[in-house]
């Protein structure tokens, strides 16, 4: 019993070792010579020079809109996921599975539609 622990216990040290090794080789190995353009933010490649410093201050909020498209993409993509080992063992699976895939694919056929009929797939 004490081995199956210790086996635990040594993958729980390799996991927090593991990431620790990069983060330390980053801290010595990165360049130091810091200077004012490599401390700017970098966004879009948009410089704030022109504007006053009240505007390099903004916080731009984006519309609920798009995070909702990209969060239903996230959801039809996960749906290849599942869809795809299913189409590839189809024949030893059974009518059961048939049934289980076509409620499966009803659901997110419901849910597609739902999202159509409230404009949620206009990009605007």
């Amino acid at each position: 019993m004490l081995d199956r622990y210790g086996l635990i216990g040594l993958f729980a040290i390799v996991a927090i070792i593991f990431p620790l090794i990069p983060l330390l080789l980053a801290r010595f190995l990165r360049p130091r010579k810091p200077n004012r353009s490599k401390m700017e933010t970098y966004e879009c490649g948009l410089e704030f020079e022109d504007f006053p410093v009240e505007a390099q201050q903004v916080w731009v909020q984006f519309r609920i809109q798009y995070y909702i498209f990209a969060l239903m993409f996230v959801v039809f993509d996960i749906e290849v996921v599942f869809l795809y080992p299913w189409a590839v063992a189809y024949n030893s699976l059974g009518l059961y599975a048939l049934v289980e895939m076509i409620i499966f694919l009803v659901i997110l056929v419901m849910a597609l539609a739902y999202a159509w009929r409230k404009g949620q797939l206009e990009w605007v």
